[in-house]
């Protein structure tokens, strides 16, 4: 399997990205998605309250993260906390590539310094992995194309 530094790349050759491996706690794989570019499927059920996945990149600082916002369209940005944050498309695990869905199957919980995706529920085989990005009221509206039935019609929280 590829590191996840080559499923970067390989992603943005046009490849199908990877999962690293290291990172995930069931099989897992991407593929496209009805939602948005890639999305990211289980390929086994996966019991509720279950670690599934680690969000990992690179750990920047606000400014960085200010600059690289600005500078790219396709961006994998998550919030550590209020000066860090980790760049998932630098040597990311995967999971960058779940997609937001107003009705998600997992949850990011922040623990001692990383990120882990968390089963909302039981996740059947061939589902895609969704979480709400929560992005905040005050950024730009960003449309949602989730599908869901009780969809919002963002990603930002109204």
């Amino acid at each position: 399997m590829a590191s996840s530094t080559a499923a970067t790349k390989k992603a943005a050759n046009g490849s199908t990205p990877q999962i690293d491996p290291r990172y995930a706690c069931f099989k897992i794989k991407i593929a496209p998605s009805k939602i948005h570019r890639w999305g990211v499927y289980t390929t086994e059920d996966i019991p509720a309250r279950r670690k599934v996945v680690e969000y990992i990149g690179e750990r920047i600082n606000r400014r960085e993260t200010k600059r690289r916002a600005d500078s790219s369209e396709m961006i994998y940005l998550f919030t550590l906390d209020p000066y860090w944050t980790i760049d998932g498309s630098v040597n990311g695990s995967g999971a960058q590539y779940i997609n937001h869905c107003c009705e998600p199957n997992l949850v990011a919980r922040i623990i001692k310094g990383h990120i882990i995706y968390m089963s909302l529920r039981a996740i059947k085989k061939g589902e895609e992995l969704t979480v709400d990005y929560h992005f905040d009221k005050k950024v730009e509206r960003v449309p949602c194309g989730c599908g869901a039935p009780t969809c919002r019609g963002t990603i930002n929280v109204l």
